[in-house]
Parts: structure tokens; C-alpha cells; sequence
């Protein structure tokens, strides 16, 4: 089993930079929500949800704090949204590959020889996949994840009604489910996820990951 030395400093970089992005873009278009609430910084406690990283070590799913986002300031609320949307799994995308090369480079320089950089290595490969799996999860396009936000985004006015139907019933369907995985073993939403995990550590680290 990972253990929590090399899971936690992964997951808290992950988690921190997805909801720094939201909140980045967000100011960036004009909302100042997040930056007043004290969101648009990189200090982790401020994102982190109790409940929710509790969960993420005991049933391996978990939350942040959602960054409150206020479309009203957008001048394009559609346009915005889906920005701010858009910026938390790209963060995750851009983690997980500078992680890919970092390992890719590590592992051949020789770099692994003692306890302690074969743990960071593990560490760096953990970056990878945590990082991967968050960037494709939260692009489901499932309320009230990120990418209901970027369907609601790209959808013509005409088909808003389809997202505001997701928006009362999505999260029921998520949690639906996470438990069936949990109660039996086979998780759909990895198999969704994880050949997309597969293929981009295989892309990020030229191969040396499948």
C-alpha cells in the first residue's frame, strides 16, 4: 500500500492548483468572489474541505472547497464559465505532465538508488496518475463537476434546459455511482477514467508508463 508520505504531498498540490486556477480565471475575467473569500491563493488550507479530504483517504473519493464563482460579473457568463471551468483540469494537465517528465528524467539519469529517491520517485509517479485521474474525473459531464460547467459553455441557449435538468438530478447520479464501485468492486467511473490515465502517463512519459 502507498503510503501517506508519498500520497499526501501529490493530492495537496492537485487539489491546490485545480482550485487556485478556478479562482485565477475567475479574477481574470472579473469576478473578484473568489479573491475576496480568500480563494486566489496557493496555501492549500484554504481549499481543502475537511469531510472531504477525510473521505478522499478512507473511501479513496473526497472534495474541495468549491471556489465560489460569480458568472454575473462575465461579460459573456457562458464564455466565462466555461474558462473557469476549463482552467482546474488543465492545471491538473499541466502537473501531470511536468510529473511525467520529471520521472521520465529521474529514471533515466539512474536516479533511485537509496530508500529515500526510490519514495520520490514513487512520489512523482503518484503525481502523475493523481493528477491525471482528477484533470479526466472532473471533466465528466456530470453536476456538479467541471464539466457540466463546459457543456453548459458550449451548448446554444436553446439547449439550456438539458443542463439545468443535470444540475438537479447530477449529483444524485454521481453519487449513485461512486457507491455501486464501492459496493461492488467495479467501479464505472474508472473504467471510464482509466484508460485515459493509461494512455496519457504512456504520452508524458514517453512510454515509460502504461
Amino acid at each position: 500500500m502507498v503510503n501517506l508520505f508519498i500520497l499526501i504531498p501529490p493530492i495537496l498540490v492537485a487539489i491546490t492548483f485545480h482550485e487556485y486556477a478556478h479562482a485565477f480565471v475567475a479574477a481574470r475575467f472579473g469576478d473578484p468572489t473568489a479573491r475576496m473569500q480568500g480563494r486566489l491563493t496557493l496555501n492549500p488550507l484554504a481549499h481543502l474541505d475537511p469531510v472531504g479530504t477525510l473521505m478522499l483517504f478512507l473511501v479513496h473519493f473526497g472534495w474541495a472547497k468549491p471556489v465560489p464563482v460569480n458568472p454575473a460579473y462575465f461579460s459573456d457568463p457562458k464564455r466565462g464559465m466555461l474558462w473557469v471551468a476549463l482552467a482546474g483540469p488543465a492545471s491538473n494537465m499541466a502537473i501531470a505532465l511536468l510529473s511525467g517528465m520529471l520521472l521520465t528524467t529521474m529514471v533515466s539519469s539512474g536516479f533511485g538508488h537509496s530508500l529515500l529517491s526510490a519514495k520520490i520517485i514513487n512520489m512523482v509517479l503518484m503525481s502523475l496518475k493523481i493528477n491525471l485521474a482528477l484533470a479526466v474525473f472532473n471533466l465528466l459531464p456530470i453536476p456538479p463537476l467541471d464539466g457540466s460547467k463546459v457543456l453548459w459553455g458550449l451548448l446554444p441557449p436553446e439547449y439550456d434546459h438539458i443542463t439545468y435538468k443535470l444540475e438537479r438530478h447530477g449529483p444524485w447520479i454521481l453519487m449513485g455511482l461512486i457507491l455501486f464501485g464501492m459496493l461492488t468492486g467495479r467501479s464505472i467511473l474508472w473504467a471510464f477514467i482509466g484508460p485515459f490515465v493509461k494512455f496519457f502517463s504512456a504520452i508524458f512519459t514517453f512510454g515509460l508508463v502504461s
